[in-house]
């Protein structure tokens, strides 16, 4: 699989033919990897309302045909009424997909939607398994994600709105993944972090290996 972080908390995850997109805030992003009219995608997950998460899906779906997946309270105050193919389930619920599976996991953070919930999404793909967090700040029972055997996790280090580095150094604890990839950082001056302090936090306990990437870097699991 290979995972292409493309600024703030938009990842794309590609395998064989397949591209899944996750949370496509690249117009307006200072720090965006791509422009959104050049980026492709056979499926586009939301893990929440907020803009900067939400970013470019509606417009991406609409150009490349792309199913957006996201809660069904998101799906509905977002998409719905836009002509676009949608995937609506909820939390602890796995979507089957054509490349493999989406699990929607919790994520402790608001909606942005009247009555939703936030997610998090444990990607399955050709037998590797990526955690996608979300906005979420930490919580006791990230350590169930332990029993997925997860091959990397996309963890949020800004603080202020979500976990700072200290508490995803817990998380990785908690977690275990083979590998740890820091997001949604240096975007705002609120979220102003040295990934690298994270990596070395995290490598000095022996948790697991971390790779930092630049927007529009990518690595091959």
């Amino acid at each position: 699989m290979k995972i292409t972080f493309l600024g703030h908390a938009c990842f794309l995850l590609e395998h064989s033919q397949t591209k899944v997109l996750i949370d496509p805030y690249l117009t307006g992003n200072p720090l965006a990897g791509a422009e959104a009219d050049r980026v492709e995608a056979d499926f586009i997950l939301v893990s929440h309302g907020h803009h900067d998460h939400v970013g470019d899906a509606v417009s991406i779906a609409k150009r490349t045909g792309a199913v957006l997946c996201s809660t069904v309270e998101v799906s509905r105050e977002l998409f719905s009424g836009e002509g676009l193919k949608t995937l609506a389930g909820n939390i602890g619920g796995t979507m089957q997909t054509s490349f493999g599976s989406v699990k929607l996991v919790p994520a402790q953070h608001g909606s942005g939607v009247p009555g939703g919930l936030a997610c998090g999404f444990v990607v399955e793909m050709e037998g590797r398994k990526v955690y996608h967090a979300g906005d979420t700040g930490l919580f006791a029972d990230m350590q169930l994600l332990k029993g997925e055997e997860l091959d990397a996790a996309l963890l949020p280090i800004g603080d202020f709105y979500t976990m700072g580095p200290a508490d995803a150094v817990k998380a990785v604890d908690m977690i275990r993944p083979k590998l740890a990839i820091p997001m949604h950082f240096n975007t705002f001056p609120a979220i102003k972090q040295d990934p690298v302090k994270f990596k070395r936090s995290v490598e000095e306990l022996d948790l697991c290996r971390v790779v930092i990437l630049e927007p529009g870097q990518s690595f091959e699991l």
